[in-house]
């Protein structure tokens, strides 16, 4: 029984059938067939529904057994499958149905003894227990009866063997025969299923196919590998692992069994197979970590890509896809052609240094040409940089963006030694990276935007970043590189759309304190009467300053702590409700300091100090923030973790 196609659930089983779906060097369905061929069994009947013209072109010439090939227009079930069968054939004693999908497949003599053992008409055999205390495991799709079971199919329409068969069985008074498997019969549907039955035949495969050889040199006892497949000498095999003809494994590879390497199949450099199977023509690019995946014939996994527990199906490229794929390789190959160039040229210009004072380590002179670069791009945006100095040191709203630059640094020092163990690849994404930045401050500059061309100077520093050192770097400081964007100051349209609500929100917020503490305040637009005093909340009092400070706080806070990444983005988000909080506090505050002192000369102090004092209280209250998250947050002992999962099971 094949069955039909997957909708959805599984990808590769939408495309392919199970039955069709390789072990080692042919199709699942084409080993039952050998088996049931050694074990005496002359004909066989495959069901299918929509499946018929591929199953029939793959055994067209398979002569171990004779074939006949069932074609559901509508599905009828798996009882309709065995009428069908039977009407075809010769009157059998016994009838025995099969999935398809079964890898290894039990002994015909141990399902006719089971059945006879049970003096029933059907007989449904189980796999064995998981050994958790359960003898029984789950069906294993595999049904001995005799022809008797023929009296309880009605002629046409769909008939199924657990939901028709059976029950209609019971009522006539007959018996149902439940027997166990001696192994696992390795029956599956999907990817879990296929991946735990291949690991199972693996571990217990005491031969394997003639082409192939036991090899010792990858590490490991349990590694088959084709006479003309190539592995470099450092690729390493844990477990059971098979190589298939004309497979490809480069340098620094490392394998998990079970796991098995089809034929033709390239896989690159540093790459980590974790128990999988690559089907013939897979491509996995560099520094490729593949755990628990199936993946497609002529299926393409690109460098620097992470997978686990998925199907990756074959996707044929469209002609723009082509073509995209065609400029990112030459452009790849230009950069590492300009790459290899400046390392060419910072070689000469070491050699000509003397002893003392030469570098020998090529990562060092990488870093010493992005310093060099780094120089040129400070020097092209001199002004621009010059300009944002004048904002820093005259607006209030945007003086802790002059902190920025240096806090960032700290970062990356504090980071120092994970970026190290980075390996410098320099990407060829970066120079559309570039371009795009370069472009947006060509934007900024014709149409006299000062915004756009203050935000392609970060921009340009992280596709440098990434052309440079590569994506491993630039994922390491991504969040550095976020963070150079609060020296930015707001565009002048939004700053002038958020000003006034802030203010009108300032003062409304600073009343009704004032209110609640028992003052008789009156409020006249943007100015509060308390008592006697009259405090006038200016522009500058709207609460930006706190809020562009406190972003920045609280944003350093998430660089430096060891959190959860969705810990460090509350933290980040409540940086905007505890900046309105202080702001309001400090004109409350203030307010009342005008009610008790009288003078400009202290009302200024008042008015200075206030908002000083709250950065004591911001930074008291992101302290308060992470020990509120860990409390909640706090993990279960070992003990706790084991008994939980217990209940879940339960």
């Amino acid at each position: 029984m094949v069955g039909s196609l997957d909708f959805g659930r599984c990808p590769l089983a939408s495309r392919i059938p199970t039955a069709l779906w390789p072990v080692v060097d042919r199709p699942v369905l084409e080993r039952l067939l050998v088996h049931l061929a050694e074990e005496g069994v002359n004909r066989a009947a495959i069901c299918s529904n929509g499946d018929a013209p591929l199953l029939t072109q793959s055994f067209h010439s398979y002569d171990a057994i004779e074939l006949q090939f069932l074609h559901e227009e509508l599905s009828e079930g798996t009882a309709g499958c065995i009428r069908n069968a039977a009407e075809t054939g010769q009157a059998d004693e016994l009838l025995l149905v099969f999935p398809a999908s079964v890898v290894n497949p039990p002994r015909i003599d141990t399902l006719v003894s089971a059945h006879l053992a049970g003096k029933s008409g059907l007989t449904v055999m189980f796999n064995p227990g998981s050994g958790d205390g359960c003898l029984v495991g789950p069906t294993a799709g595999i049904y001995v009866c005799d022809r008797c079971v023929l009296e309880h199919i009605p002629e046409a329409g769909y008939f199924d063997i657990k939901e028709n068969l059976i029950p209609e069985m019971l009522r006539s008074n007959k018996t149902i025969h439940a027997a166990r498997l001696p192994n696992h019969a390795g029956n599956f549907r999907d990817r879990p299923g296929y991946l735990s039955a291949l690991g199972a035949y693996l571990e217990n495969a005491s031969r394997l196919n003639a082409k192939l050889k036991l090899c010792t040199q990858t590490g490991s006892e349990k590694t088959w590998i084709a006479a003309d497949a190539t592995a470099d000498p450092s690729v390493r095999t844990y477990g059971p692992v098979v190589i298939m003809g004309g497979a490809a494994i480069s340098k620094g590879v490392v394998i998990f069994g079970p796991t098995i390497v089809g034929r033709n199949v390239n896989v690159g450099n540093d790459c980590v197979l974790v128990s999988s199977v690559l089907w013939d023509h897979a491509r996995v690019g560099s520094n490729c970590e593949i755990n628990k995946c199936v993946v497609d014939y002529h299926a393409t996994v690109y460098s620097n890509t992470v997978v686990e527990e998925q199907s990756i199906p074959f996707k044929p490229a469209s002609v723009l896809e082509n073509a995209i794929g065609n400029a990112v390789e030459i452009a790849k190959n230009r950069a590492g052609g300009w790459s290899r160039a400046v390392q060419l040229q910072l070689c000469k210009i070491n050699d000509k240094l003397p002893d003392c004072v030469q570098l020998h380590n090529r990562e060092i002179l990488l870093w010493l040409a992005g310093g060099l670069v780094l120089i040129g791009l400070l020097w092209s945006y001199w002004s621009g940089l010059a300009e944002l100095w004048n904002i820093w040191q005259k607006s209030d709203e945007y003086s802790a963006g002059l902190l920025v630059p240096f806090l960032a640094v700290y970062v990356l020092w504090s980071r120092r030694r994970e970026i190290a163990e980075c390996r410098i690849r320099p990407s060829a994404w970066g120079i559309p990276a570039f371009l795009a930045a370069q472009g947006l401050r060509f934007f900024g500059l014709f149409f006299m935007y000062c915004s756009a061309e203050r935000l392609s100077i970060v921009l340009s520093i992280a596709a440098l970043v990434l052309l440079l050192f590569g994506r491993q770097v630039f994922r390491k400081v991504s969040t550095v590189l976020l963070f150079l964007f609060l020296t930015l100051p707001w565009p002048t349209r939004i700053q002038a759309l958020v000003a006034l609500p802030l203010q009108r929100w300032a003062t409304s917020s600073a009343v009704f304190c004032l209110e609640m503490i028992g003052y008789d305040v009156f409020q006249e637009g943007n100015i509060i009467h308390a008592g006697q005093a009259t405090v006038a909340v200016a522009e500058a009092c709207n609460g930006l300053r706190m809020i562009t400070a406190f972003f920045v706080i609280s944003s350093l806070v998430a660089l430096l702590v060891r959190r959860k990444r969705w810990e460090k983005l509350i933290i980040v988000a409540l940086s905007l409700p505890i900046a309105l909080l202080c702001n309001t506090v400090r004109l409350a505050v203030t307010a009342i300091a005008f009610t008790v002192v009288g003078g400009e000369y202290w009302e200024k102090i008042f008015h200075d100090f206030g908002g000083y004092a709250m950065m004591p209280l911001a930074l008291a209250a992101v302290v308060a923030e992470l020990w509120l998250l860990t409390r909640l947050t706090t993990e279960p002992t070992e003990q706790e973790a084991i008994v939980i999962k217990r209940q879940g099971d339960n």
